[in-house]
């Protein structure tokens, strides 16, 4: 089996606050109905939680951070799930029944295994 990593891009909410109780069993819902295929998940804090990392010239120059997000988006990175799939045709079918692409986007790309 193949690894695909499926990101999910969402309003960049608060995903524990009450208000979206409801959306949050349907991810609950989708790990339960795919746990032999999710070997990891995660959800991500709101971006305005987030710190950029960069380096300026090239390696052991100076670090530079930035708190936030890096720039001001509809949609963002929310949060992923690691799945094992036989092909990008199965993945892709898996991560049709994630919520966030109901109405917001989910981006699927292969993973080249560690050595």
């Amino acid at each position: 089996m193949a690894q695909y990593l499926a990101m999910t891009y969402t309003a960049d909410v608060d995903w524990w606050a009450p208000e979206h109780a409801e959306e949050l069993a349907e991810y609950r819902k989708f790990g339960v109905d795919h746990a032999e295929r999710i070997t990891q998940s995660a959800v991500l804090h709101p971006t305005s939680t987030a710190t950029v990392v960069r380096v300026e010239g090239a390696r052991g120059g100076q670090v530079v951070t930035t708190d936030g997000p890096y720039a001001e988006t509809k949609e963002a990175l929310t949060g992923y799930y690691l799945i094992e799939a036989a092909d990008l045709e199965e993945a892709v079918a898996i991560a049709a029944e994630i919520p966030a692409a109901w109405g917001g986007a989910v981006e699927v790309r292969p993973v080249i295994a560690a050595r």
